[in-house]
């Protein structure tokens, strides 16, 4: 009976403290699962330390690993994308480098899919212990409003960590826009899925790539890539200025005529001044994000750039 074959996609960025630990880790799992064989794809997302030799390494020892590297750093977005075109497998799993990722829930994950007939395994933490206070906060908040805006659910909590079938693969495949935000992409093709839930791990070694400001900016991503509401949001702004200016030049006519004491005084018309253009930059930087994304899309450039492979 032929077994099935699974991808176990690796995006890493500067992993060599975490990279070996991981490596041990997966191997021990696939030694587990006796009845499926594995190949283990590595992305070097242009590592600046020495990540992509010891996946050379790897691979020399074990004819399971492959690897993609990359020119440059392009992003865990773009690494994740080369990972599922290059991966061969019948079923697909991208894992963090770092075991923030546990590899021992693979095992539930590839059973739950060949017993329960679910087309997706996502894994989703529980719990952030660990995580900066007011990154928690701030997790929880987007969650909470990108639900509210967009029709694609986004379950708080999800890793991309996740076991796929291959027509799941095939269908994020087809999706080959620029601006990627693939937790809204995976929720974005459906299919049946099921969630693992665990509580939060720290990293085995090493330090997170991810700053509150990259969250941020990643934030903003899956807002615009998956809701219009902003814009809707900024017209109903516009909207609702012009009624109060309407009603306030009114109010000032009425008093002028009847009292004959116009309203003066420059501090409280400077400060409206201010007030409206803040509101209208606003409302125009909302517009600008969405303008960049299009402008972005129109230049049809690669996803990524491939250095070489271990068939180099």
């Amino acid at each position: 009976m032929k077994k099935d074959l699974l991808t176990v996609v690796v995006p890493c960025y500067n992993e060599q403290e975490s990279i070996s630990y991981f490596y041990e880790e997966i191997i021990k799992i696939a030694e587990q699962m006796k009845n499926v064989n594995f190949e283990f794809l590595f992305v070097n997302d242009g590592s600046k330390d020495q990540t992509l030799k010891m996946i050379k390494d790897f691979s020399q020892k074990d004819k399971r690993v492959r690897y993609i590297s990359f020119s440059r750093n392009f992003g865990k977005e773009a690494a994740m994308y080369a990972g599922l075109e290059y991966a061969k497998g019948d079923y697909v799993t991208i894992m963090d480098a770092d075991l923030q990722d546990p590899p021992a829930l693979l095992i539930e994950m590839y059973n739950t899919i060949i017993n329960e007939g679910y087309d997706m395994v996502g894994t989703r933490r529980v719990t952030r212990k660990g995580e900066p206070p007011i990154r928690s906060f701030f997790a929880r908040c987007f969650y909470k409003l990108i639900n509210r805006m967009s029709k694609v659910e986004m379950v708080d909590g999800a890793r991309d960590y996740r076991l796929m079938k291959r027509q799941v693969v095939d269908a994020i495949l087809s999706l080959k826009e620029y601006n990627r935000y693939s937790k809204g992409l995976f929720s974005f093709v459906g299919f049946d899925t099921k969630w693992i839930e665990y509580e939060n791990v720290k990293r085995v070694a090493g330090e997170t790539k991810w700053s509150f400001w990259k969250l941020f900016l990643y934030a903003l991503d899956g807002i615009t890539a998956f809701s219009t509401v902003p814009l809707i949001l900024a017209g109903i702004i516009g909207i609702v200025f012009c009624l109060i200016s309407f009603v306030a030049i009114i109010a000032i006519i009425i008093k002028t005529l009847t009292v004959g004491d116009p309203t003066v005084g420059w501090p409280s018309l400077v400060c409206i001044i201010f007030f409206v253009s803040g509101v209208q930059l606003f409302c125009i930087g909302i517009m600008g994000q969405y303008l960049s994304k299009a402008y972005l899309e129109t230049k049809h450039r690669p996803i990524y750039i491939i250095k070489e492979t271990e068939e180099s």
